[in-house]
């Protein structure tokens, strides 16, 4: 639905958060009180890594691995103390960022109206 269009991952606060692949960064900085790192791929992926606190800049341009930022606490509906939420977009598609990775288990969260 609306609002969650990503994956939740379970990790320590102050975990490093890394680059799916290599781009450019697109955007790095708060958005709706939260930090927010995008990064731009060659193949016109864009891949979307929040509540970050940002190490790098807009415009930056990143290798696969590379530490993009720090994971902060508090992303809502997390059910330990940290989650990074990644997402990933096609233009205006949103996609599975787990098929990044080959493999994935889908667990479907609770629908709130």
């Amino acid at each position: 639905g609306p609002g969650h269009r990503g994956v939740d991952l379970v990790a320590n606060t102050d975990a490093s958060v890394l680059a799916a692949g290599g781009g450019t960064v697109i955007f790095a900085g708060e958005l709706a009180g939260r930090g927010v790192v995008s990064v731009l791929h060659a193949d016109g992926l864009r891949t979307t890594y929040e509540p970050v606190t940002p190490q790098v800049a807009q415009g930056a341009v990143v290798r696969r691995g590379q530490v993009l930022g720090e994971l902060q606490a508090g992303h809502a509906g997390c059910p330990e103390a940290a989650c990074l939420h990644w997402g990933l977009r096609r233009g205006d598609t949103y996609l599975d960022p787990l098929r990044l990775i080959g493999r994935w288990e889908i667990r479907l969260k609770p629908w709130v109206d």
